[in-house]
């Protein structure tokens, strides 16, 4: 880049950085903090805490410019720009923005408190699949107390191999309640950045330049706020899920097609949607070895073989039997309006009832919900016969598949996306998938508040703590103007402005 656009990125990069440490500031006060939060009395550190309405508005204040940096950041890393931000610069961008989130208090989701919860049910000797915390611990036990409601009297919702993980991890955490969302944080950081290893590795086999490949991936609002901050098992997944194709793809020999195989299993096993990128590797496979049909059904055949021993033995190993088969869809208990098909489920039971039909919201979300499951297995076959023909990337027909289950799924939550926006990320360089998907991820990464769940003090604070940040991120940018890169083309015929 030349000295302007060096100084761009500065600014960029300290604007965001400062918006990491006010929502990190924020975090204490408005964050999804336990119930019993050891920061409160604690001098200066526990002054958030004390004043809510205030670290509310810190809080949102750092996600407008988190997410407001992270769009000036993307014109600098816009695949066919004549000059990019190198890969070290946009690491080191990442790390400053995500340090800060990766050791303040868990924001934006409880779920953390979830897989205390869960892994030390796993960790007494109970079967997860079987009882939730409550049942197996005791409503007095340290790590139940911050389980949310919804989840304290149910069978976990985790595969086998992440519980198993976790029943480990839970011995050494005991009932120390930030030690274990510290200890589950680097875990997940451990995980995304084996993903930032694979990603632009895939990327470049993709044709895309990596740059703006991790970009969209990587520094995504999304990204921070909820697998850095949030811990979400997510990072887990893609982590294991594309590290494991990468390898793939260099491991040519049938030991390596089927230790590929393991791998992916293995991601699976954390997280279901990881099971279909085995159908997607077997795309490469099968056109490696000649792209005729009889090569499609004998590696198939290899990796159903594979898939199948593989949770052989992780289900034995764990012991805890085929229960997992079972709480696969124990999420979805919860009913989110965000989810397409469950608000038309939902939409549907309360016509019902004012037409004076009665409540059958339970059966229209029944039927919603093997609608969207059709749909998505309907997509993933023709993609996967489109891939094997060659007519789309594999990895491209994996985030159109991933992106299909998250949207026509019962349950959808923000992190969801990420199924869909990192292999798109890598594996295509689309300018209106792009400029969309920048689009969806600003808007997505806001509509979660800081708390993860109902602010419980009063209503007027909500509304009073979002004008002030407003009207501080307003005087901010009136700072910022002409210093930054510009996020709207310039009028025809108007003079740029220059930094």
């Amino acid at each position: 880049m030349d000295a302007p656009e060096r100084r761009q990125l500065d600014l960029v990069r300290r604007f965001g950085t400062a918006g990491s440490l006010v929502l990190a500031f924020g975090a204490v006060g408005a964050g999804a903090a336990p119930v019993n939060n050891p920061l409160i009395g604690v001098r200066l550190l526990g002054l958030p805490a004390r004043i809510p309405t205030v670290a509310m508005a810190c809080a949102w204040l750092g996600m407008l410019m988190i997410v407001t940096a992270w769009l000036w950041l993307g014109k600098l890393s816009w695949p066919g720009r004549a000059r990019m931000i190198t890969r070290t610069q946009l690491d080191r961008t990442v790390v400053m923005w995500g340090l800060p989130l990766a050791i303040a208090p868990p924001l934006f989701s409880t779920d953390m408190y979830t897989y205390l919860g869960q892994n030390a049910v796993a960790a007494s000797g109970v079967n997860p699949y079987t009882l939730g915390p409550s049942a197996a611990l005791g409503v007095e036990h340290p790590l139940v107390a911050n389980v949310p409601n919804i989840w304290r009297d149910t069978p976990s919702p985790y595969g086998p191999l992440f519980l198993m993980v976790g029943q480990h991890l839970a011995r050494v955490i005991g009932t120390d309640v930030v030690f274990g969302v510290l200890l589950w944080r680097a875990v997940m950081i451990a995980g995304l950045m084996l993903a930032i290893w694979a990603i632009p590795r895939l990327a470049v086999r993709c044709g895309v330049h990596p740059v703006a490949a991790l970009w969209l991936s990587a520094a995504n609002p999304i990204t921070l706020f909820h697998v850095i901050s949030g811990a979400h098992n997510e990072a887990l997944l893609v982590g294991i899920m594309f590290a494991a194709i990468e390898l793939g793809l260099r491991w040519r020999r049938p030991l390596g097609v089927a230790a590929t195989a393991v791998l992916l299993t293995i991601g699976g096993a954390i997280k279901p949607p990881g099971f279909i990128a085995l159908g997607f590797f077997g795309v490469y496979v099968a056109r490696r070895r000649g792209g005729r049909f009889r090569d499609l059904v004998i590696v198939a055949a290899g990796l159903l073989a594979v898939f199948l021993a593989t949770m052989a033995v992780i289900t034995v190993a764990s012991g805890w039997g085929l229960g997992w088969i079972d709480t696969f869809d124990v999420p979805n208990r919860i009913k989110t309006w965000l989810a397409p098909m469950t608000a038309f489920g939902m939409t549907g039971g309360g016509l019902g009832m004012l037409l004076g039909l009665g409540n059958h919201t339970d059966s229209m979300l029944v039927i919603t919900k093997l609608i969207g499951y059709a749909v998505t297995g309907v997509v993933c076959l023709r993609l996967l016969w489109l891939s094997f023909k060659g007519r789309v990337e594999p990895l491209t027909a994996l985030g159109i598949t991933l992106g299909t289950l998250a949207v026509f799924g019962p349950v959808l939550h923000p992190w969801y996306l990420l199924w869909m926006v990192i292999p798109l990320a890598l594996s295509t360089n689309n300018t209106r998938f792009r400029i969309t998907a920048a689009a969806i991820c600003a808007v997505v990464a806001l509509l979660v508040a800081p708390t993860g769940t109902a602010y419980v003090l009063r209503a007027y604070q909500i509304p009073l703590a979002v004008i002030a940040s407003l009207i501080a991120f307003a005087v901010l940018l009136w700072f910022m103007r002409g210093k930054v890169p510009r996020l709207l083309p310039t009028r025809r015929g108007a003079r740029p402005v220059t930094s």
